[in-house]
């Protein structure tokens, strides 16, 4: 053993010693070495890293879609820009919300129509923008300051009505008045629905500007043009009695209608074109003559593209290229009217109604469709839910928004842009407006004032 051992040491310091001599390595065998070494690190890398990425990606399948989509609206607030409810409590109930029982039911049901506290929150809805709808003028072609004047105490009335709503759920739903994107947000990190009034209609404001200014005080963000009815400042893209597509007034925007928008600019107001015409559309988005349009980015509160239902209601894809170009956003409308049609050349120039192909994935298919024509920036979904007579299949009340979002996502559309859609979108806009409306006032910019402070009706 010893002699063993005292052999084994014997070899070792000659080796030692034969370590020390100064070796002399060919350059050829350094290539090689060196070749030798980067193929053998490449052999062990690629595994590793093919397992990696197919452990990633079987990660992000192992997700179904609807997981993905409560992901999405856990993270960024759905906002629906055009509910109706005001109105519906208006006819079923006569504005009377103060009493146990419709405080019971609107807050766990079942309510009328399509949505309550409990189904919202079951839909993970982040909000609405809360319409406040007066009918238009019996007379629509009347546009004295007498004949609408009826609309704008059916407004104020809407207006109390929703603010009173909120105020009975102060858990739930964030307070209109006052309400800016920031302190949105912070109520949605709350947990209370985001909760700005839209007004469906300049009718409604008795073409008197203080009017307008009023409703923004009270909670009002945005003002559509027109409903169905020309007004004084803005032609619409259907008239009443009968229902038709409507004969242009102004030709767009009035000259009153552009000093008014331009007050809605000062004001903090988001100017929503749904309901009005194309040339309205046109003039407001900066592509007509002699006047560069609103100074600050639009909305469509609920329209669909025109391309895939043919409806004086819904954006033509040229105007679909002027949302793009000034940062602004259609959001997408649910009802069957608009989502599912066909032109038939009818006299009254609307076209027909394609009930069978009114469901989901026809919703999904206008959002994809902008989507994929102007960029997932400028798309949202105004579903108008509690103001139509008829849903699509699959899209029955608002606990339907995660499977619109997880059928976006089924098709293709990242989680980034489904964010975009749900929310991420509007609340760009709203923060553009408001960031315009700062720069006007701090330039000094004279508020609109009416030609006479007081009218004898």
């Amino acid at each position: 053993m010893l002699s063993t051992k005292k052999g084994q040491c014997l070899e070792a310091g000659e080796a030692a010693k034969e370590e020390r001599r100064p070796l002399r390595i060919k350059p050829k065998t350094l290539i090689i070495s060196a070749l030798l070494m980067i193929a053998s690190f490449a052999l062990l890398h690629r595994p590793i890293s093919h397992c990696y990425h197919r452990v990633s990606h079987h990660a992000h399948k192992s997700r179904s879609a609807n997981e993905r989509a409560r992901a999405v609206l856990s993270k960024t607030p759905l906002i629906d820009g055009h509910v109706d409810l005001a109105v519906l409590i208006r006819v079923m109930y006569k504005n009377q919300i103060d009493n146990d029982d419709w405080k019971h039911k609107f807050a766990n049901g079942p309510f009328p129509g399509d949505l309550d506290i409990k189904r919202l929150r079951e839909g993970l809805s982040g909000g609405a923008f809360w319409s406040v709808y007066s009918p238009c003028p019996q007379n629509g072609t009347d546009l004295s300051d007498e004949n609408e004047w009826k609309a704008v105490q059916f407004t104020y009335d809407q207006i109390d009505l929703t603010n009173r709503i909120h105020d009975l759920f102060p858990n739930d739903f964030s307070p209109s008045q006052g309400i800016t994107v920031d302190t949105a947000i912070s109520a949605f990190r709350q947990g209370k629905l985001i909760s700005p009034i839209g007004v469906e209609g300049l009718h409604q404001i008795g073409n008197k500007v203080s009017n307008l200014r009023r409703f923004h005080a009270m909670g009002a963000r945005y003002i559509t043009l027109s409903h169905n009815c020309h007004n004084k400042f803005a032609d619409a893209a259907l008239e009443e009695n009968p229902m038709r597509k409507a004969t242009p007034l102004h030709n767009g925007v009035s000259l009153d209608g552009r000093k008014l928008i331009n007050e809605m600019n000062r004001v903090g107001l988001i100017v929503d074109l749904s309901h009005t015409s194309e040339q309205t559309m046109v003039d407001v988005l900066g592509g007509g003559e002699g006047w560069a349009g609103s100074k600050a980015p639009v909305m469509y509160s609920h329209s669909s593209a025109f391309a895939i239902c043919p409806h004086p209601r819904n954006v033509p894809d040229h105007v679909l290229e002027l949302v793009k170009a000034r940062n602004s956003v259609v959001l997408v409308n649910i009802a069957p009217d608009f989502i599912a049609c066909r032109d038939v050349g009818a006299e009254n120039g609307l076209p027909i109604t394609v009930p069978e192909e009114s469901d989901l994935g026809r919703v999904v298919e206008h959002i994809m469709y902008i989507g994929d024509l102007i960029g997932y920036d400028h798309v949202g979904i105004g579903t108008d839910l509690d103001g139509i007579p008829s849903r699509p299949r699959g899209f029955e009340d608002v606990t339907k928004y995660p499977d619109v979002v997880a059928e976006l996502l089924r098709r293709g559309v990242s989680e980034t842009d489904a964010g975009k859609i749900v929310g991420g979108n509007i609340l760009r806009v709203w923060r553009d407006v408001e960031k315009v409306a700062a720069e006007m006032q701090a330039a000094g910019e004279p508020a609109l004032e009416d030609p006479d402070g007081y009218v004898h009706y």
